[in-house]
């Protein structure tokens, strides 16, 4: 009797669990939660659970049961035909993902298909079939951003003709622009490790209704990996290990995470460490950017050597290690409390666009030295959510955030035993509080709150490398200086009819600063800079179906950026012989856009896409000639130099147009491409015009995709125009060592390609595989205002496995 009960309970087992399948992505074999099945009338529903699974019990043998989710296209099959087929059951991504849900715009789950702005989404499927080397590459594989490198250690997009200080960054709804981004060129965003990433969104266009000071070009939004909570109240454990070589600067990456999670309780611990080697540049290409000579010291004595092989970029490789730790707690159904902690630093890393600087007589160079300490970057960030159950609010959220910002630059001239250092760390506390209300009928509305506080350390020194002797120098901005903001801002959603839906939005910021100067070293004609100075922007736009398979967007808006440290209180040498020095009377400068996209989709087999865009920027703070003291030269670190400042001395326009295709030739193969082509052009103050700096060249992508369920393979072709040097900005014309040299002498940017292959094979479901091969034809080419060479042929190596 024992036995005949335990083949019983046997029998039941196995009859309960047949009943049940696994719902997977076709492309990754990954499990995809929150599908929805449903017969008929709907009087049966079930949901796939975060392992992909589903129960069929509720549903009879032959009733036919519909398979939905957003992001894919639906499937209909009966419940005996669903069991036949191994019980798992593949989805494939929708040809047109008109249904995606985005966070960007509102901070809140909002449909793609509604927004009149133009967004880009990259998830974590295509960021693991991409498999860039940093955050900045990841957002150059998209095709519709162009990422500009002054080492290798480096990565600063350009969006519609604007970058830096005059994009926002943001991780998980925290921005990490902070006091003291500066208008040159950034590489904050290689600090976000491209293996935690889940999703990356990219607004195009002024974003300051949601996002405040910076939002001018765009916003770059990183939502990184959350912990899983498990359906059941036993422990559930998965994680991921990654490898990743490249060949042109012998990289070598490591990765790994691991997540543990109840019903209730969840944590996620990564780590990640990667090692580059100097680059290799290409063969092909202008003699200009060969790495002919560098410097090595040796006995305290600088000495210039030739370099055995000039495509290889000495000094230029470094180190970097990123770590992430996330803890969610939900105690109910309502409430959900996160925690993220990260944490990035980089080792020594060489600026590499100053170290090829030739000296005044062109026969060797300027700086033996020059490189940036460790690049530090913290944050903690603990967000509380709510939904439902508000009197006035549907969803709440709540989120406090510390960042801690260090950096340091270190230069020493040619023979020259001084070795000048300055050192910054910016601490930054942030409190947004955001609801969203979508119980008014067909209108949602978002509103919310931010303050935002920061605070800048900023130290000077000098050493004799001859005798080690460290004595006190002038700092890069003032010390103890605070930036701060407080703003609020509404945003409303209408969906007048099931084809048209309205945006409009408003923010008011008011921006405090406060600054002490040191006159130790220089005799400022000024002790303080106290600025109080407040901004109101807007939104309007629409997104119009006219027939279901056309849409028309348009969007107006406007953008501000206040005065930060960077600009009020700067002292540090822009260029070879001028210096910029504090100029405490600033005002914000403002931006007025208007865009208009259409998006065509011929019968799932060809989707195009285009848009047009115009942005006005006024009272545009630049970089030019200024006064100190009377004078338009000054004497810093040893050098006699032109005195500038950033000043509210220009306006300048940007337009430009946005293309793109996809076509989809067979359930395998399928095409895709984009262009983007940008004028820019400011005007100064006397009515001189000049070139936008940060208007890329005209750049494009082709690719030719194929894919089954095990591989996917990618044939890609990059592409940038010619800056001839009339178009190219006059802050440019002054760097001519970074450019080729056109006929008559002058620096200009040469246009460029690479051909390039990328797949992915899935040898399991567990396991997957990596292989590139980037620039074939060896190309040898600088991206635009770049200061170091683009990777020669780059062999890629991959490999992921996921438990």
């Amino acid at each position: 009797m024992h036995r005949i009960g335990i083949i019983v309970i046997l029998l039941i087992f196995q009859g309960v669990t047949a009943q049940k399948i696994t719902i997977l992505d076709v492309d990754t074999q990954t499990p995809i939660h929150n599908v929805a099945l449903y017969n008929l009338d709907k009087s049966k529903t079930a949901l796939s659970d975060t392992n992909g699974k589903c129960d069929l019990e509720v549903f009879d043998k032959n009733e036919r049961i519909t398979i939905r989710h957003l992001s894919y296209q639906t499937r209909r099959a009966t419940k005996s035909q669903l069991l036949k087929r191994g019980r798992k059951v593949y989805l494939i991504v929708r040809t047109e993902q008109l249904d995606e849900v985005v966070m960007s715009i509102s901070k809140w789950e909002q449909q793609k298909k509604d927004i009149p702005q133009k967004i880009v989404s990259l998830d974590a499927r295509s960021i693991a079939f991409t498999n860039p080397q940093t955050s900045a590459d990841l957002l150059q594989s998209s095709g519709k951003v162009f990422v500009q490198k002054s080492q290798l250690g480096g990565g600063s997009p350009l969006i519609r003709g604007f970058a830096t200080n005059r994009l926002l960054l943001s991780v998980d709804g925290v921005r990490m622009n902070n006091a003291i981004f500066r208008g040159g060129n950034l590489q904050n965003v290689i600090s976000i490790d491209p293996f935690t990433i889940k999703n990356t969104e990219v607004i195009f266009g002024p974003g300051s209704v949601i996002y405040g000071s910076d939002a001018i070009g765009g916003v770059m939004n990183f939502y990184t990996k959350e912990p899983q909570l498990s359906d059941t109240d036993s422990l559930v454990t998965t994680g991921s290990y990654n490898y990743r070589y490249a060949s042109a600067n012998n990289e070598n990456t490591l990765h790994a995470d691991i997540g543990l999670g109840n019903k209730k309780w969840a944590s996620l611990t990564s780590v990640s460490y990667s090692d580059f080697d100097d680059l290799t540049m290409g063969r092909h290409g202008p003699l200009a950017y060969l790495r002919n000579n560098y410097v090595a010291t040796s006995g305290g004595s600088d000495f210039l050597l030739q370099n055995n092989n000039p495509r290889k970029q000495v000094s230029s490789g470094y180190n970097q290690i990123n770590l992430m730790q996330k803890i969610a707690f939900k105690p109910d159904s309502n409430w959900n409390f996160d925690l993220g902690l990260h944490y990035s630093e980089t080792s020594d890393f060489p600026r590499y666009d100053r170290l090829i600087r030739p000296n005044n007589t062109g026969d060797g160079l300027r700086s033996a030295e020059w490189f940036y300490g460790p690049q530090k970057w913290f944050m903690g960030n603990l967000k509380t959510s709510q939904i439902g159950k508000g009197k006035f609010y549907d969803g709440l959220q709540i989120t406090a955030a510390y960042q801690r910002f260090e950096e340091s630059r270190n230069d020493r001239g040619f023979q020259d035993p001084i070795r000048f250092s300055t050192q910054e760390k910016v601490d930054a506390i942030s409190m947004n509080i955001d609801f969203e209300n979508k119980r008014i009928g067909n209108f949602r509305l978002y509103y919310g709150g931010e303050y935002i506080f920061n605070k800048v350390s900023s130290v000077g020194s000098q050493t004799d490398i001859e005798t080690d002797v460290v004595s006190a120098a002038a700092s890069r901005y003032p010390d103890g200086s605070t930036w701060q903001t407080i703003a609020g801002y509404i945003n409303g959603e209408y969906k007048a009819k099931p084809n048209f839906s309205l945006l409009s939005g408003l923010r008011y910021s008011h921006v405090w600063i406060d600054a002490v100067f040191d006159t130790t070293f220089f005799p400022f004609p000024f002790d303080n800079a106290d600025l109080s100075t407040g901004a109101l922007t807007g939104s309007i736009g629409f997104s119009w179906f006219p027939k279901a398979d056309l849409q028309i967007t348009l969007n107006g808006s406007t953008g501000f950026r206040s005065p930060n440290i960077d600009d009020v209180g700067k002292i540090f040498d822009s260029e070879p012989g001028s210096v910029v020095v504090p100029n405490p009377d600033l005002e914000p400068e403002y931006a007025y856009n208007a865009e208009l996209g259409v998006r065509k989709n011929f019968k799932d087999k060809l989707v195009l896409k285009g848009a047009t865009f115009y942005t006005y920027l006024v009272d545009a703070l630049v970089r030019r000639d200024f006064q100190f003291n009377g004078e338009t030269q000054i004497v810093y670190n040893g050098e006699l130099s032109n005195v500038q400042a950033i000043q509210n001395a220009a306006k300048a326009y940007v337009y430009g147009f946005e293309f793109g295709m996809e076509a989809f030739l067979s359930e395998n193969l399928s095409l895709s491409s984009n262009l983007t082509i940008t004028n820019g052009i400011e005007e100064d103050a006397d009515g001189t015009d000049s070139a936008a700096r940060h208007a890329a060249p005209t750049f494009g992508d082709f690719h030719l995709i194929w894919k089954n369920q095990k591989l996917r393979t990618d044939l890609f072709f990059n592409y940038s125009g010619e800056i001839a040097f009339e178009d190219l900005a006059l802050s440019e014309r002054s760097k001519a060592y970074l450019y080729d040299v056109d006929g008559n002498g002058d620096p200009f940017s040469p246009s460029w390609y690479t051909l390039n292959f990328r797949s992915q094979y899935s040898i399991s479901n567990a396991l997957k595989a990596t292989l590139s091969m980037e620039n074939i034809t060896d190309q040898r080419y600088r991206t635009y205002s770049s200061g170091i060479s683009a990777a020669g042929t780059n062999l890629i190596l991959g490999l992921g496995y996921t438990f």
